[in-house]
């Protein structure tokens, strides 16, 4: 007697439409994917805007014949395009770039969402470095050059500062308010130190502090762009090679040892790749706020903390989000330029003051 099994309909219908755990997964990577390519077309079309724009508004098809046939263009938009714009509008790409990369990593080793090199006194540290050079001539190494002697300043600053942040995240009882308050004293005492430099400095040392302290796209070469594009394709080469243990930071340090990973290790090579491209944009723009705090909270939003992703998203939202700026900056008062300091705070506050009127209990 041939006797047959049967499950209900309801059963199989779900066992047909029920997507495996591989087609699920690819699904997700599929969509991510497509979020970076969108996020990399709309930083694309920000950098052509940003070239456009300013007191003379160069159209379109002048700007692409500048770019890509200079033969055919006129000298003029040449030049304003080539020696004037286009150096600005890279450098906000890759010192955006730079700026979120390290505060996406920063709250990753930390487990800190208001972690940024702005916020924990990192860009403060690499300032107060690149203004003792300019003042008092102080050079962390001897007898080296004054081009050499700032960006060495910036970098060793930083990172003793980043040093400083780690400690206090080691402790015991140090909690993310503990984290964020030492960070807050940091800005404290290096904006101390600044402020009293500036009162010594003669005239021609003061222009040069006030330049950092504001922070400026407008004297940038395309020799510091591809000095600071290096050193972020550098920095985030090294982290994406180890992005998968990153991911496994954020389950928990319990997690991640089990998996074989030396977290003490990891968050001191993060600190010193977040560091390192933190100074060297530092010492071509100045002090820059907020877009390390900003970008990685809305790349968490659109691709969560799987390290592959999160990265280079926050990366480029950190560009665009600072060519925005500078485009706002060049906009918002008709034939002046703003500091881009100025504008990437009127962005960063009301986004910090969202963070903190959203917080759980628990929470920050």
């Amino acid at each position: 007697m041939n006797t047959q099994i049967y499950t209900p309909l309801s059963t199989r219908a779900e066992t047909k439409t029920a997507p495996s755990a591989s087609s699920l997964y690819r699904s997700i990577v599929i969509k991510r994917a497509i979020c970076i390519s969108i996020c990399a077309i709309a930083l694309a079309a920000l950098f052509i805007v940003n070239i456009a724009t300013g007191p003379a508004m160069i159209p379109l098809h002048d700007l692409l014949l500048a770019l890509f046939s200079p033969k055919k263009c006129d000298d003029q938009t040449l030049v304003i395009v080539k020696e004037m714009r286009l150096p600005i509008a890279a450098m906000a790409v890759v010192v955006g770039g730079s700026l979120a990369t390290a505060g996406a990593e920063m709250q990753t080793i930390l487990d800190n969402p208001l972690a940024s090199p702005f916020t924990l006194g990192i860009s403060a540290a690499a300032s107060l470095g690149a203004s003792l050079a300019i003042v008092l001539g102080v050079s962390v190494f001897p007898h080296v050059s004054p081009i050499i002697m700032i960006p060495a300043n910036s970098f060793l600053f930083a990172l003793a500062s980043s040093l400083i942040i780690f400690g206090v995240a080691k402790l015991k009882q140090g909690s993310s308010h503990t984290i964020v308050l030492a960070g807050i004293a940091l800005v404290f005492l290096f904006d101390s130190i600044g402020s009293l430099l500036q009162y010594i400095a003669k005239e021609d040392q003061l222009q040069a502090m006030t330049f950092w302290s504001f922070g400026s796209l407008e004297s940038a070469t395309m020799q510091q762009v591809e000095i600071v594009g290096v050193s972020l394709l550098v920095g985030i080469s090294l982290l994406m090679a180890g992005a998968w243990k990153l991911t496994a930071l954020t389950m928990g340090d319990a997690k991640a040892k089990s998996m074989g990973i030396d977290t003490g290790k990891i968050r001191l090579k993060v600190l010193v790749i977040v560091s390192f491209i933190t100074a060297i944009s530092v010492c071509f723009v100045g002090t820059i706020g907020f877009i390390g705090l900003v970008a990685p909270h809305i790349a968490r939003r659109f691709v969560g903390e799987d390290q592959r992703f999160f990265l280079p998203v926050s990366c480029l939202l950190g560009a665009a989000l600072l060519s925005l700026a500078s485009i706002i900056s060049k906009t918002v008062i008709p034939g002046a330029i703003l500091p881009i300091g100025i504008t990437t705070s009127l962005i960063g506050v009301p986004f910090l003051f969202s963070l903190i009127m959203k917080r759980r209990e628990g929470g920050l």
